[in-house]
């Protein structure tokens, strides 16, 4: 019996678990800190990831991936995120981009992109936020207009993870006039269109090894590229989001249990007044507190993963579930700088790393603030409809 809380996995899950933890102690975890210092897009890890199909995993398998379910998945990327929080991420920016053409393309779409993304390694990349429109979505700026029989999309967009490398944008843009209901649609655009850029490269403070960029946009694309209903983008935006917030989850409790995992072992290494740190009050209660804690948002993690694969609604859940988890791995990877103190904090270290990684898991898939108000107008809606 391990201290942390561990799922009770199917043998399927078992197996992309599984997958992914070859993978990590074999490709990932020994570059993280390289990829790291230099800012560097491992791209030799795309081959790994693809002849695994662990890169593909969540697409069905009639596209040509491996059909596993949100629990299997999460597993896969937490149990990446331990090793390296990089490669977690851009697992996470796979998923996150396939996911509206999973819930909202056509046969087409999923044919052309699903299976690119399965068969060849071709990202797919999720272009919602804005420099004005992150965590208010409903204020992009990005305008799409009709055009001999298509549609002209003027725009820019930012902060697009794993942006560099992906061969294919969901691009969300007002068709309607700004304030009006059903005024976004979401449109595929292919990276080899005339007028699509990618002229920015963000320099980050964590997950060093994804490429955040800028893509700005004068494009033409044809009717067919409409992903969904016209109008009805920003609702795919949010669905995605919803399943998006729990693979962030998987990705920070990786994270913090990297950091947790290091600070153990130096606390049962490390010694000052003759014993060992860990049987001092102020070292074990940090490390009783971690453990707790990270069993508690696995726990959630892991149920809220089960409830999707079941078809339940987890937009509150998942918010939940995103915010918690987070937090408990801020907290985590704090406490872990503390108990190694000097040594946490300068490069390299596993733990100094995950300090900065882990910071991001707060801020996209919504802010901590976001997942609060999602949370407060679910128990608002509840609190009327019983006093109703």
């Amino acid at each position: 019996m391990t201290v942390i809380w561990e799922p009770q996995l199917d043998s399927t899950s078992l197996q992309w678990q599984e997958k992914a933890k070859v993978l990590t102690d074999q490709y990932f975890a020994p570059a993280a800190d390289a990829i790291d210092r230099d800012q560097r897009y491992p791209i030799e890890h795309l081959t790994p990831l693809l002849e695994s199909g662990v890169s593909g995993m969540f697409i069905p398998t009639d596209y040509g991936g491996g059909g596993s379910t949100l629990t299997a998945l999460v597993s896969a990327v937490e149990t990446i995120a331990q090793g390296c929080g990089s490669t977690a991420a851009i697992m996470a920016a796979l998923s996150l981009g396939a996911f509206p053409v999973l819930l909202g393309g056509s046969e087409p779409h999923k044919q052309a992109l699903l299976g690119g993304l399965a068969r060849k390694g071709e990202a797919v990349n999720f272009a919602l936020s804005e420099r004005n429109a992150g965590s208010d979505a409903a204020s992009i700026e990005a305008v799409a207009v009709p055009e001999k029989n298509g549609w002209r999309i003027r725009g820019e967009k930012c902060w697009l993870g794993n942006g560099g490398h992906s061969e294919h944008f969901i691009v969300f843009a007002r068709t309607g006039e700004p304030g009006s209901r059903n005024n976004i649609t979401a449109f595929w655009v292919p990276r080899n269109t005339p007028g699509a850029v990618v002229d920015f490269y963000e320099d980050k403070m964590g997950i060093r090894g994804t490429t955040t960029t800028n893509l700005k946009l004068d494009v033409w694309v044809p009717e067919v590229n409409v992903l969904g209903e016209k109008g009805r983008g920003l609702r795919l935006a949010l669905s995605t989001l919803n399943v998006g917030r729990v693979v962030v989850a998987a990705q920070a409790l990786g994270i913090a249990l990297c950091s947790y995992q290091e600070a153990a072992r130096f606390a049962n290494s490390r010694k000052t007044f003759g014993r060992h740190i860990i049987e001092h009050q102020g070292i074990g209660f940090m490390l009783a507190n971690a453990a707790t804690r990270l069993s508690a948002a696995r726990m959630m993690l892991y149920e809220t993963a089960k409830a999707y694969d079941e078809s339940q609604d987890i937009s509150t859940l998942g918010a939940m579930t995103k915010l918690f988890a987070s937090e408990v791995a801020h907290d985590v990877c704090d406490d872990a700088m503390q108990i190694l103190g000097g040594r946490g904090y300068v490069k390299p270290n596993d733990v100094e790393r995950c300090y900065r990684d882990q910071r991001i898991t707060e801020l996209y898939e919504g802010t901590s603030e976001i997942q609060r108000l999602v949370i407060a107008r679910s128990i608002q809606r509840e609190s009327q409809s019983n006093a109703g």
